[in-house]
């Protein structure tokens, strides 16, 4: 009898674990690639133009044309999402990354969340109340400290974090870097992280005049 347990267990992980490999297997071949994305980005970055990304067709501008940066690599991982993308962020004004965002929003319908920093997200050129404008939920911490993190989760099976503020300076300044990766064992714990934030920083636990302010 006990052997007949352990067999069902051993087959009941083999499916488990098959069903998982052919999920992972459809989800490349539905985004025409053959493994998983696991990639370094790292910051200063040329300046190039962006407009290709969104818009088909030659563009006119004067910035280079068709190069590979890591801001573009970046900005494509994130134009990735076709369901959800859960963002938690420190300091949000660079006007690419807001459109890419706004772009999933509004062209694609994917569900965004976003948690911030109640102080940073008022400094001037904040794309914050662009976000909130547009319709997109946006939380900020509650609490007496910074909300410092930056990383966001694609489709909640693709991770982008590390020291990259999105912002001007800290895309064509400073030194930095982006780790992208879709190993699960450091997905799920973002995730988790990203939800207890959200939940935290839900201003119905909080309901005072400043976590309703709308940019």
């Amino acid at each position: 009898m006990g052997k007949t347990f352990k067999l069902l267990a051993i087959g009941v992980v083999a499916v488990t674990l098959s069903l998982e490999g052919i999920s992972w297997l459809l989800r490349c071949l539905r985004d025409g690639r053959g493994r998983p994305v696991k990639e370094v980005l790292f910051f200063p970055t040329t300046v190039t133009c962006i407009n290709h990304l969104f818009l088909p067709g030659p563009c006119s501008c004067s910035l280079p044309h068709g190069d590979s940066t890591p801001f573009t690599r970046l900005l494509r991982h994130l134009l990735s999402a076709r369901s959800s993308l859960d963002l938690c962020i420190f300091a949000f004004s660079s006007q690419e990354l807001c459109r890419v965002v706004l772009e999933l929003h509004r062209q694609h319908g994917v569900s965004v969340r976003v948690v911030t920093d109640k102080d940073y997200m008022m400094i001037s050129g904040s794309q914050i109340g662009a976000l909130r404008k547009a319709g997109i939920s946006v939380r900020h911490e509650l609490g007496g400290f910074h909300m410092h993190h930056k990383f966001a989760v694609v489709d909640k099976k693709l991770l982008i974090t590390g020291s990259l503020n999105w912002t001007h300076q800290a895309v064509q300044g400073n030194k930095e870097n982006v780790l992208v990766t879709e190993d699960s064992g450091f997905v799920r714990p973002f995730l988790q992280e990203f939800e207890k934030l959200w939940d935290a920083n839900d201003p119905a636990r909080s309901p005072t005049l400043s976590d309703f302010i709308m940019l």
